[in-house]
């Protein structure tokens, strides 16, 4: 049986230790989300709403100490966990809220006395999670798949065992039927058989492009629905007439935040030639005035890495990139001393060929291109295997719109950081995944969009009877 332990990152310490669950816990796992999916399918929306609500609810009364938990096993600092759990709780509000019209039946006129379009749960979906976001990509689907009648198992990343357990705790205490959630506590190469059973309709993961790409080879398969939501390397498009102040506030936000270990997180600055040298400025001085520490202390803004060897991958990658000719500005090294920290990094006269634009890095490392205009930014853009966010930044609106359709993202910000909204759509294309999260779009995932078509027929049909 494999152990698995929840390590401190800022201090090394090991917190916890958990025993891997057994394949027979796993399949009663299965049976209690699968029998707790079955009379939750019949629960009308709005009495869906009252746990949903009550979850809200208990996520803000409880912050302080799930944004403890957060940040002690994954290294977040404090006031970004606390955000992160009030993001959740507004989530949770909005699909209590909104899930009713964005599920209400559609008719549609075609030769029926009447047709429709239902939207049914599907049943237990799997949810394979990542540690960098531990309570927020949990939520975003949770509260959408829920609010749609399905159950879910959680294989949360083997570093935030946590958080996996607290998130269980929350639904539960919340009023949720029991085994709505569970949580699998296994290695991830334990899923295959989840995935295959019969009683596990769908996946949904957050994750690294090559996992993801082994749960779509599982899911496919089995022939079952998959939403894979995977990794990036975002453009920052800063454009000669952009106002360069917050331009650079916000890329050191942008960039920063979580240590840098963000999907969406800016990571390839391409900065039109003109202004290049003052936006270097502007963004070195924003860089070098963060402060790096105790991510438990609210004045950090910088963590550490949530683990050494994702420290030791990112110095790999600034290493090899200095070698073939990239300038440090600041930063550039690992921290001494106890922790997964690294140094706040700013690397200028980067080429395309160099590991810092060309592969995506996970933490807080800047890499500045100089451009010749926006068609070169566009085609350096769209250059990267990886298509899910984007920014532009310019005084003309108009220019920016037209420069975003050519964008292959999921999603373009014009003056302003790419972040999720429940409100919006969030996903991408290329090797960033496919199918959506939040909004309509989101809760539409894990449903069965089924045709509905009542005779007998008003007029003749203008479709052939065969498929």
């Amino acid at each position: 049986m494999t152990t698995i332990e929840s390590v401190e990152p800022a201090t090394e310490t090991v917190r916890a230790r958990f025993d891997s669950h057994s394949a027979a816990a796993v399949a009663d796992a299965i049976a209690q989300a699968d029998a707790a999916f079955q009379t939750w399918r019949t629960v009308p929306i709005a009495d869906r709403a009252v746990p949903m609500h009550a979850l809200a609810r208990l996520l803000r009364d409880r912050k302080d100490r799930y944004a403890r938990t957060i940040t002690t096993e994954m290294g977040k600092p404090i006031t970004e966990a606390l955000a992160e759990i009030e993001k959740c709780a507004f989530t949770c509000d909005f699909y209590a809220d909104h899930a009713a019209a964005f599920l209400a039946d559609e008719p549609v006129v075609a030769n029926a006395r009447e047709s429709l379009v239902a939207f049914e749960p599907l049943g237990v979906v799997l949810a394979v999670m990542p540690w960098n976001y531990p309570f927020w990509q949990v939520i975003r689907f949770l509260a959408p798949a829920f609010m749609a009648g399905n159950a879910a198992l959680l294989k949360h990343a083997s570093n935030v065992p946590q958080c996996a357990l607290t998130i269980e705790e929350a639904v539960r205490d919340a009023g949720f039927p029991a085994g709505l959630l569970r949580t699998l506590l296994v290695p991830g190469a334990d899923v295959e058989p989840v995935i295959a059973d019969a009683r596990v309709r769908a996946v949904t993961l957050t994750g690294s492009t090559a996992t993801g790409a082994r749960i779509a080879e599982l899911a496919g398969r089995a022939v079952k629905k998959a939403v894979l939501e995977l990794g990036g390397s975002d453009p920052f498009i800063v454009l000669r007439d952009a106002d360069l102040g917050p331009a650079a506030e916000t890329a050191t936000k942008a960039r920063f935040q979580n240590a840098g270990q963000s999907c969406i997180a800016a990571k390839r600055f391409l900065v039109e030639a003109p202004v290049a040298a003052d936006f270097e400025r502007r963004f070195a001085d924003a860089i070098r005035a963060l402060r790096v520490g105790d991510p438990l202390d609210p004045a950090t803004q910088v963590g550490p890495l949530a683990r050494e060897d994702l420290r030791d991958a990112l110095d790999r990658q600034v290493r090899q990139s200095v070698r073939m000719g990239a300038r440090v500005v600041v930063g550039g090294s690992k921290r001494e001393g106890k922790g997964w920290f690294y140094e706040p990094t700013l690397l200028a006269d980067v080429t395309e060929d160099m590991p810092v634009l060309n592969e995506e890095t996970f933490g807080p490392v800047a890499a500045v291109l100089s451009v010749r205009d926006a068609d070169e930014a566009v085609r350096i853009a769209n250059s990267s295997p990886y298509g899910l966010g984007a920014a532009i930044w310019t005084s003309d609106i108009a220019a920016a719109l037209a420069i975003a359709r050519r964008i292959e993202s999921g999603s373009v910000f014009i003056n302003g950081m790419v972040a999720s909204d429940p409100r919006l759509p969030f996903g991408g294309v290329k090797q960033s995944g496919y199918g959506r999260e939040l909004s309509h779009f989101g809760i539409r995932e894990f449903v069965n969009i089924q045709t509905i078509w009542i005779g007998p027929a008003q007029q003749p049909a203008k479709v052939a009877n065969a498929e």
